[in-house]
Protein backbone atom coordinates (compact mmCIF):
# COMPACT_ATOMS: atom_id res chain seq x y z
CA UNK A 1 0.00 0.00 0.00
CA UNK A 2 2.94 2.41 0.09
CA UNK A 3 3.91 5.01 2.60
CA UNK A 4 1.04 7.75 3.87
CA UNK A 5 1.44 11.10 1.92
CA UNK A 6 -0.13 14.30 2.02
CA UNK A 7 -2.43 15.31 -0.72
CA UNK A 8 -3.77 18.88 -0.73
CA UNK A 9 -6.47 19.49 -3.20
CA UNK A 10 -7.24 23.88 -4.06
CA UNK A 11 -10.50 24.93 -5.47
CA UNK A 12 -11.40 28.15 -3.74
CA UNK A 13 -13.52 29.64 -6.71
CA UNK A 14 -17.95 29.45 -6.28
CA UNK A 15 -19.80 26.81 -4.26
CA UNK A 16 -20.64 24.28 -7.60
CA UNK A 17 -16.56 24.49 -8.63
CA UNK A 18 -15.75 23.02 -4.87
CA UNK A 19 -18.59 20.29 -4.57
CA UNK A 20 -17.51 19.08 -7.94
CA UNK A 21 -13.85 18.99 -6.70
CA UNK A 22 -14.56 16.51 -3.89
CA UNK A 23 -15.15 13.74 -7.05
CA UNK A 24 -11.25 14.23 -7.02
CA UNK A 25 -10.85 13.39 -3.06
CA UNK A 26 -13.31 10.38 -3.67
CA UNK A 27 -11.40 8.83 -6.71
CA UNK A 28 -8.16 9.58 -4.49
CA UNK A 29 -9.42 7.57 -1.36
CA UNK A 30 -10.50 4.55 -3.39
CA UNK A 31 -6.96 4.33 -4.66
CA UNK A 32 -4.84 5.52 -1.70
CA UNK A 33 -7.20 5.02 1.45
CA UNK A 34 -4.00 5.71 3.32
CA UNK A 35 -2.96 9.08 2.34
CA UNK A 36 -4.12 11.77 4.21
CA UNK A 37 -6.34 14.51 2.20
CA UNK A 38 -6.59 17.95 2.66
CA UNK A 39 -8.99 20.51 0.82
CA UNK A 40 -8.53 24.29 0.61
CA UNK A 41 -11.52 26.21 -0.05
CA UNK A 42 -12.44 29.68 0.04
CA UNK A 43 -14.30 30.89 3.58
CA UNK A 44 -17.77 31.08 2.03
CA UNK A 45 -17.53 27.46 1.60
CA UNK A 46 -15.98 26.03 4.64
CA UNK A 47 -19.25 24.44 6.24
CA UNK A 48 -20.04 22.21 3.16
CA UNK A 49 -16.76 20.48 4.40
CA UNK A 50 -16.80 20.56 8.57
CA UNK A 51 -16.95 16.84 10.33
CA UNK A 52 -15.97 15.14 6.70
CA UNK A 53 -15.23 11.63 7.48
CA UNK A 54 -11.57 11.31 5.92
CA UNK A 55 -10.51 14.81 5.00
CA UNK A 56 -7.17 15.48 7.28
CA UNK A 57 -7.44 18.81 7.00
CA UNK A 58 -9.72 21.61 5.73
CA UNK A 59 -7.64 25.06 5.10
CA UNK A 60 -9.84 28.29 4.58
CA UNK A 61 -8.31 31.33 2.38
CA UNK A 62 -10.27 34.61 3.56
CA UNK A 63 -10.89 36.19 0.55
CA UNK A 64 -11.54 39.54 1.75
CA UNK A 65 -13.04 42.50 -0.34
CA UNK A 66 -9.87 44.27 0.42
CA UNK A 67 -6.70 43.39 -1.70
CA UNK A 68 -4.26 44.18 0.84
CA UNK A 69 -6.32 41.94 3.69
CA UNK A 70 -6.90 39.08 0.64
CA UNK A 71 -3.28 38.63 -0.09
CA UNK A 72 -1.90 39.25 3.49
CA UNK A 73 -4.25 36.03 4.39
CA UNK A 74 -3.18 33.46 1.20
CA UNK A 75 0.16 34.35 2.34
CA UNK A 76 -0.48 33.03 5.64
CA UNK A 77 -2.33 30.11 4.07
CA UNK A 78 0.30 29.09 2.05
CA UNK A 79 3.22 29.28 4.84
CA UNK A 80 0.32 27.29 6.93
CA UNK A 81 0.28 24.59 4.32
CA UNK A 82 3.93 24.29 3.71
CA UNK A 83 4.70 23.64 7.18
CA UNK A 84 2.23 20.87 7.17
CA UNK A 85 4.30 19.28 4.31
CA UNK A 86 3.03 18.27 0.83
CA UNK A 87 3.62 15.40 -1.16
CA UNK A 88 1.17 15.79 -3.59
CA UNK A 89 -0.84 19.23 -4.86
CA UNK A 90 -3.55 19.33 -7.21
CA UNK A 91 -5.51 22.05 -8.42
CA UNK A 92 -8.81 22.34 -10.76
CA UNK A 93 -8.35 26.22 -10.24
CA UNK A 94 -7.25 28.20 -13.10
CA UNK A 95 -6.04 31.39 -11.02
CA UNK A 96 -2.98 33.18 -9.67
CA UNK A 97 -3.77 32.54 -6.36
CA UNK A 98 -3.56 28.77 -6.69
CA UNK A 99 -0.06 29.43 -8.45
CA UNK A 100 1.13 31.18 -5.43
CA UNK A 101 -0.26 28.16 -2.95
CA UNK A 102 1.65 25.92 -5.16
CA UNK A 103 5.22 28.25 -4.65
CA UNK A 104 4.77 28.32 -0.82
CA UNK A 105 4.04 24.85 -0.10
CA UNK A 106 7.13 23.24 -1.33
CA UNK A 107 4.87 20.17 -2.52
CA UNK A 108 7.08 17.51 -4.23
CA UNK A 109 4.50 16.49 -7.19
CA UNK A 110 2.12 18.82 -8.27
CA UNK A 111 -1.34 19.05 -11.34
CA UNK A 112 -2.91 21.75 -12.86
CA UNK A 113 -4.67 22.77 -15.98
CA UNK A 114 -2.47 23.83 -18.91
CA UNK A 115 -4.54 27.33 -19.23
CA UNK A 116 -3.69 27.95 -15.53
CA UNK A 117 -1.63 31.45 -15.64
CA UNK A 118 1.34 29.91 -13.33
CA UNK A 119 1.41 26.13 -14.87
CA UNK A 120 5.19 26.04 -15.73
CA UNK A 121 5.10 25.66 -11.99
CA UNK A 122 3.40 22.44 -12.40
CA UNK A 123 4.83 18.90 -13.18
CA UNK A 124 1.55 17.29 -14.65
CA UNK A 125 -0.93 19.52 -16.80
CA UNK A 126 -4.02 18.81 -18.66
CA UNK A 127 -5.99 20.83 -21.11
CA UNK A 128 -9.08 21.44 -19.71
CA UNK A 129 -10.92 22.02 -22.30
CA UNK A 130 -14.02 24.45 -21.72
CA UNK A 131 -16.97 22.73 -24.09
CA UNK A 132 -14.71 19.48 -25.16
CA UNK A 133 -18.03 17.70 -24.48
CA UNK A 134 -16.53 16.31 -21.06
CA UNK A 135 -17.99 17.16 -17.66
CA UNK A 136 -16.49 18.74 -15.02
CA UNK A 137 -15.48 15.88 -13.06
CA UNK A 138 -14.14 13.96 -16.10
CA UNK A 139 -11.98 17.19 -16.70
CA UNK A 140 -10.57 17.20 -12.78
CA UNK A 141 -10.07 13.85 -12.89
CA UNK A 142 -7.43 13.84 -15.81
CA UNK A 143 -5.48 15.72 -13.37
CA UNK A 144 -4.95 13.07 -11.04
CA UNK A 145 -5.04 9.80 -13.37
CA UNK A 146 -0.99 10.02 -12.75
CA UNK A 147 -1.65 9.14 -9.21
CA UNK A 148 -4.85 6.95 -9.18
CA UNK A 149 -4.42 5.25 -12.60
CA UNK A 150 -8.06 5.09 -13.53
CA UNK A 151 -10.10 7.29 -16.39
CA UNK A 152 -13.34 6.66 -14.78
CA UNK A 153 -13.88 9.83 -11.81
CA UNK A 154 -16.50 8.79 -8.91
CA UNK A 155 -19.42 10.98 -8.14
CA UNK A 156 -18.87 14.12 -6.12
CA UNK A 157 -19.89 13.70 -2.44
CA UNK A 158 -21.59 15.62 0.52
CA UNK A 159 -21.43 13.96 3.73
CA UNK A 160 -24.76 16.12 5.02
CA UNK A 161 -25.41 17.09 8.50
CA UNK A 162 -29.09 15.54 9.30
CA UNK A 163 -30.28 18.56 11.90
CA UNK A 164 -32.20 20.42 9.48
CA UNK A 165 -33.64 16.69 7.63
CA UNK A 166 -34.95 15.30 10.56
CA UNK A 167 -37.13 19.04 10.90
CA UNK A 168 -38.35 17.99 7.03
CA UNK A 169 -42.01 17.17 6.76
CA UNK A 170 -42.82 13.43 6.67
CA UNK A 171 -44.74 13.59 3.67
CA UNK A 172 -43.15 14.04 0.30
CA UNK A 173 -41.30 17.63 -0.17
CA UNK A 174 -39.83 19.45 -2.99
CA UNK A 175 -37.35 21.49 -3.29
CA UNK A 176 -37.06 25.09 -5.14
CA UNK A 177 -33.72 26.99 -5.21
CA UNK A 178 -34.12 30.21 -7.73
CA UNK A 179 -31.30 32.01 -6.72
CA UNK A 180 -28.18 32.41 -8.14
CA UNK A 181 -25.23 34.81 -7.89
CA UNK A 182 -25.52 35.80 -12.06
CA UNK A 183 -29.04 37.45 -12.94
CA UNK A 184 -28.71 35.93 -16.12
CA UNK A 185 -28.76 32.28 -15.10
CA UNK A 186 -31.68 33.04 -12.66
CA UNK A 187 -35.16 31.68 -14.43
CA UNK A 188 -37.65 34.77 -14.46
CA UNK A 189 -39.43 34.98 -10.75
CA UNK A 190 -42.53 35.12 -12.38
CA UNK A 191 -41.97 31.80 -13.86
CA UNK A 192 -41.06 30.50 -10.74
CA UNK A 193 -44.73 31.82 -9.62
CA UNK A 194 -46.74 30.68 -12.65
CA UNK A 195 -44.79 26.68 -12.43
CA UNK A 196 -45.30 26.72 -8.30
CA UNK A 197 -49.14 27.54 -8.85
CA UNK A 198 -49.21 24.83 -12.11
CA UNK A 199 -47.89 22.72 -9.13
CA UNK A 200 -50.21 23.40 -6.81
CA UNK A 201 -53.15 22.62 -8.94
CA UNK A 202 -51.26 18.99 -9.43
CA UNK A 203 -50.93 18.33 -6.19
CA UNK A 204 -52.46 20.92 -3.14
CA UNK A 205 -51.19 18.83 -0.40
CA UNK A 206 -47.16 19.07 -1.33
CA UNK A 207 -45.17 21.03 0.33
CA UNK A 208 -42.31 22.77 -1.38
CA UNK A 209 -39.37 24.02 0.40
CA UNK A 210 -37.86 27.75 -1.31
CA UNK A 211 -34.40 27.82 -0.34
CA UNK A 212 -31.45 29.91 -0.79
CA UNK A 213 -28.84 32.18 1.56
CA UNK A 214 -29.82 34.71 3.98
CA UNK A 215 -29.46 37.47 1.00
CA UNK A 216 -32.05 35.61 -1.06
CA UNK A 217 -34.72 35.99 1.85
CA UNK A 218 -36.56 38.85 0.38
CA UNK A 219 -36.64 37.61 -3.15
CA UNK A 220 -38.06 34.25 -2.43
CA UNK A 221 -40.83 36.17 0.21
CA UNK A 222 -41.53 37.79 -2.99
CA UNK A 223 -42.37 34.76 -5.05
CA UNK A 224 -44.38 33.09 -1.98
CA UNK A 225 -46.31 36.27 -1.72
CA UNK A 226 -47.41 36.61 -5.49
CA UNK A 227 -47.59 32.47 -5.69
CA UNK A 228 -51.21 31.08 -4.93
CA UNK A 229 -49.42 28.12 -3.36
CA UNK A 230 -49.85 27.41 0.34
CA UNK A 231 -47.45 24.74 1.41
CA UNK A 232 -44.70 26.95 0.20
CA UNK A 233 -41.54 27.13 3.34
CA UNK A 234 -38.75 29.30 3.08
CA UNK A 235 -35.51 28.00 5.06
CA UNK A 236 -32.71 30.93 4.57
CA UNK A 237 -31.49 29.67 8.00
CA UNK A 238 -29.28 27.18 7.42
CA UNK A 239 -25.39 26.08 6.79
CA UNK A 240 -24.40 25.07 3.42
CA UNK A 241 -24.22 21.26 5.18
CA UNK A 242 -27.48 21.71 6.57
CA UNK A 243 -29.00 22.76 3.73
CA UNK A 244 -27.89 19.53 2.07
CA UNK A 245 -29.05 17.62 4.89
CA UNK A 246 -32.38 19.11 3.88
CA UNK A 247 -32.37 18.72 0.66
CA UNK A 248 -31.15 15.14 0.60
CA UNK A 249 -34.60 14.06 2.06
CA UNK A 250 -36.43 15.72 -1.29
CA UNK A 251 -38.36 14.12 -4.16
CA UNK A 252 -36.95 16.38 -6.63
CA UNK A 253 -35.08 19.74 -7.13
CA UNK A 254 -35.32 22.35 -9.27
CA UNK A 255 -32.87 25.05 -9.64
CA UNK A 256 -30.84 27.37 -11.90
CA UNK A 257 -27.41 26.53 -13.19
CA UNK A 258 -25.91 27.22 -9.79
CA UNK A 259 -24.84 25.65 -7.00
CA UNK A 260 -27.82 23.98 -5.26
CA UNK A 261 -27.59 21.91 -8.77
CA UNK A 262 -24.30 20.66 -7.88
CA UNK A 263 -25.36 20.01 -4.55
CA UNK A 264 -28.20 17.64 -5.73
CA UNK A 265 -25.74 15.89 -7.63
CA UNK A 266 -23.59 15.03 -4.88
CA UNK A 267 -26.51 13.96 -3.30
CA UNK A 268 -28.37 12.24 -5.98
CA UNK A 269 -31.60 13.80 -5.63
CA UNK A 270 -33.97 14.00 -8.79
CA UNK A 271 -33.10 17.58 -9.96
CA UNK A 272 -34.62 19.43 -13.04
CA UNK A 273 -31.57 22.54 -14.04
CA UNK A 274 -33.26 25.52 -15.77
CA UNK A 275 -30.29 26.78 -18.17
CA UNK A 276 -30.28 29.94 -19.32
CA UNK A 277 -27.78 32.10 -20.35
CA UNK A 278 -24.82 29.35 -20.31
CA UNK A 279 -25.13 26.09 -21.35
CA UNK A 280 -24.52 22.33 -20.46
CA UNK A 281 -22.37 21.92 -23.21
CA UNK A 282 -19.83 23.51 -20.83
CA UNK A 283 -19.82 20.69 -19.04
CA UNK A 284 -21.69 22.13 -15.83
CA UNK A 285 -24.75 19.97 -16.13
CA UNK A 286 -26.32 17.72 -13.24
CA UNK A 287 -25.28 14.31 -12.31
CA UNK A 288 -28.08 12.61 -10.13
CA UNK A 289 -29.38 9.41 -11.74
CA UNK A 290 -32.37 10.94 -12.37
CA UNK A 291 -31.97 14.38 -13.49
CA UNK A 292 -33.09 16.46 -16.51
CA UNK A 293 -32.30 19.84 -18.18
CA UNK A 294 -34.35 22.43 -19.24
CA UNK A 295 -33.82 25.38 -21.48
CA UNK A 296 -34.60 27.05 -24.23
CA UNK A 297 -35.23 24.94 -27.24
CA UNK A 298 -34.49 26.90 -30.35
CA UNK A 299 -30.82 28.89 -30.67
CA UNK A 300 -30.02 32.07 -30.03
CA UNK A 301 -27.02 33.64 -31.26
CA UNK A 302 -26.65 35.72 -28.28
CA UNK A 303 -26.36 32.42 -26.02
CA UNK A 304 -24.18 32.05 -24.07
CA UNK A 305 -23.05 35.53 -23.46
CA UNK A 306 -20.78 34.54 -21.23
CA UNK A 307 -18.87 31.66 -19.49
CA UNK A 308 -20.45 32.10 -15.82
CA UNK A 309 -22.95 34.61 -16.83
CA UNK A 310 -23.87 38.03 -16.21
CA UNK A 311 -24.69 40.98 -14.40
CA UNK A 312 -28.09 41.68 -16.45
CA UNK A 313 -28.80 41.01 -20.83
CA UNK A 314 -26.27 42.25 -22.49
CA UNK A 315 -29.02 42.97 -25.71
CA UNK A 316 -31.92 43.42 -23.20
CA UNK A 317 -34.62 40.73 -24.00
CA UNK A 318 -33.17 37.84 -21.93
CA UNK A 319 -35.19 35.54 -24.29
CA UNK A 320 -32.82 32.28 -22.77
CA UNK A 321 -34.93 32.72 -19.38
CA UNK A 322 -37.88 34.16 -20.46
CA UNK A 323 -38.54 31.43 -23.23
CA UNK A 324 -37.96 28.55 -20.82
CA UNK A 325 -41.92 28.08 -20.08
CA UNK A 326 -43.44 27.15 -16.41
CA UNK A 327 -45.20 23.98 -18.38
CA UNK A 328 -41.61 22.35 -19.19
CA UNK A 329 -40.64 22.53 -15.84
CA UNK A 330 -43.64 21.42 -14.71
CA UNK A 331 -42.99 18.62 -17.47
CA UNK A 332 -39.78 17.60 -16.29
CA UNK A 333 -40.72 17.84 -12.72
CA UNK A 334 -43.08 14.61 -13.64
CA UNK A 335 -40.17 13.04 -15.59
CA UNK A 336 -37.66 12.99 -12.69
CA UNK A 337 -40.29 12.61 -9.71
CA UNK A 338 -40.15 8.88 -8.41
CA UNK A 339 -43.42 10.19 -6.68
CA UNK A 340 -45.72 11.22 -9.38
Amino acid sequence: MGLARNVIFIQTAFIGDAILATSMLESWRLAHPQDHLHLVVRSGNKSLFQDHPFLAGLHVWEKTKNPFSRYFNLLKLGLRIRRAGVDVLVTPHRHVSSGMIRVMSGAKSSACFSEHPMAWLFGHRELHGLGNGEHEIERNHRLIVPWVGSDKPRMPKLYAHQRAANEAAVHSFGVAAPSSQWATKKWPSEHWVQWLDLEYERFPQRQIVLMGGPDDRSDLEDIRQRSSHNQLEIRTDLTLLESAGLMEKASWVVTNDSGPMHMASALNVPTVAIFCSTLPAFGFGPLADKSTIVEKAEELSCRPCGVHGKSSCPVGHFKCGVDVSPQQVLTAVSAVSSTV
